[in-house]
């Protein structure tokens, strides 16, 4: 049989590396793409490389009109195969500002980035992957969409990550129904507050909530904890599930009076 292969974006740190870490624990060969130099990135792709799998490196970003094909081609090219998408890559306002005061620069850049790349890479690898067919009796292909609380919890100091977030839930019930014929499973896996570079600069402000129950489980969520989620996912133990969101927040979003 052969190695199964993942391309994961942003994969080189935070979430994206929680992933790939977790699928190079579990004998995946991996694509990660990132906007840094490959030197830049060369510590993290070392300590994927250690699993004993083949990590392919490619500078790209997702929100640029030609980084899909160019990723799906890297892969091709490489691997000639392609088991698993996990769409992650995104970024957060540059200046977190109150939805009275946004500009329209930001919020262009935000879905430029978080939701329209990952669209159209799903796209690109949709079409690759029902191309080339299964290959082996193992689990079938999988894309994950990596969206976060912030599909359905309003901020208002940063608005055009929400409504990013949002519209990425929506892409992958798309995604799901188109793809379920061609024997492709979707789904979305929805973090809470994980601790990361994007989440370094409220720090404060997220230990005091944790710290007075925001969240049932009274803890930060971690990369590692969202990476054994895609895990799971990327394994097949949910064969009859395509299209349903995993909640990964420490049940943050649990209704309670």
């Amino acid at each position: 049989m052969e190695r199964r292969v993942a391309l994961v974006t942003g994969g080189t740190r935070g979430i994206g590396f929680g992933c790939a870490e977790a699928l190079a624990r579990e004998g995946w060969d991996l694509a990660v793409c990132g906007v840094r130099a490959e030197e830049e990135a060369r510590a993290a792709l070392e300590q994927l490389r250690g699993f004993g799998g083949e990590v392919l490196y490619v500078q790209a970003d997702i929100g640029d009109d030609d980084a899909p094909g160019r990723l799906v081609s890297s892969v091709s090219s490489r691997f000639t195969r392609l088991d698993l998408l996990v769409n992650n890559a995104g970024v957060a306002p540059k200046e977190r500002k109150d939805i009275l005061d946004a500009t329209p620069e930001s919020f262009d850049r935000v879905l430029r980035i978080n939701l329209r790349g990952p669209y159209f890479l799903t796209q690109a690898a949709a079409r690759f992957m029902r191309d080339i067919g299964p290959r082996d009796a193992r689990a079938g292909k999988c894309i994950v969409f990596i969206s976060s609380m912030s599909a359905t919890v309003a901020s208002i100091n940063r608005g055009e990550y929400c409504v990013s977030k949002a519209g990425l839930s929506m892409a992958s019930l798309l995604w799901a129904t188109r793809l379920a014929g061609e024997g492709i499973s979707v789904f979305e896996v929805r973090p809470g507050i994980i601790r990361t570079d994007m989440t370094a600069a409220v720090k404060e402000k997220y230990d005091r909530l944790i710290d007075q129950g925001l969240m049932l489980q009274k803890r930060w969520g971690t990369p590692e904890d969202v990476g054994r989620a895609v895990a799971m996912l990327a394994r097949g133990d949910l064969p009859y599930s395509t299209g349903q969101v995993i909640l990964v927040d420490g049940g943050l979003t649990v209704q309670r009076l």
